[in-house]
């Protein structure tokens, strides 16, 4: 069953209740959706909801991949698609697409560690102009040692690096603590 306006809604209610300083960031989600958006497609170019996936191994460090399509090293995510029953089991998804880690990733908690709005700039040859995303991140641990095998349409390249490089002060401090 895809993801519902009401499954978005549930999952910022939940996130602001754990981070209360944040009730504004995630406000023009909630317009969107009063105004009968979808925010759950890819084709609603005022925003739409992404997942993302903060994976930590055990020495702590972060896995950031190269983005293809944007040229930035950025950790996993990606849009969310009708076989997504929820934001987490997309942001588990992406990164299992982005990266082939499965069997040894588990998410920290079922609430996003972040929301992040950030604006994705035009792409012509997709036919997209520039929007946002409403990106849900769910922080993730991995277990043991591990291969990344990138999915090359989309990824060119990673690396393991420590959290403190993390450049979102916001994502930054709630792993860190996440991770004391």
């Amino acid at each position: 069953m895809p993801i519902t306006a009401d499954h978005i809604r549930t999952t910022l209610a939940e996130y602001t209740d754990a981070h209360p300083e944040e009730k504004s960031a995630p406000a023009i989600v909630h317009e969107l959706i009063d105004q009968g958006a979808d925010v759950t497609s890819r084709k609603e170019f005022r925003g739409h909801a992404t997942a993302g996936a903060v994976v930590v191994n055990v020495d702590a460090q972060a896995l950031f991949i190269r983005h293809v399509a944007l040229g930035k090293r950025l950790t996993p995510g990606g849009h969310l698609e009708p076989e997504d029953a929820s934001a987490l089991g997309a942001a588990l998804r992406e990164l299992i697409e982005e990266t082939g880690l499965a069997l040894s990733v588990s998410p920290v908690r079922a609430v996003p560690i972040h929301i992040d709005v950030h604006p994705i700039p035009a792409n012509e040859g997709k036919g997209e102009p520039a929007h946002q995303h409403f990106d849900f991140r769910y922080l993730f641990r991995l277990e043991g040692d591990h291969a990344v095998t990138l999915q090359v349409e989309e990824v060119s390249g990673y690396a393991w690096r420590g959290v403190d490089t993390i450049t979102d002060e916001t994502l930054r401090e709630r792993v860190l603590a996440a991770l004391r």
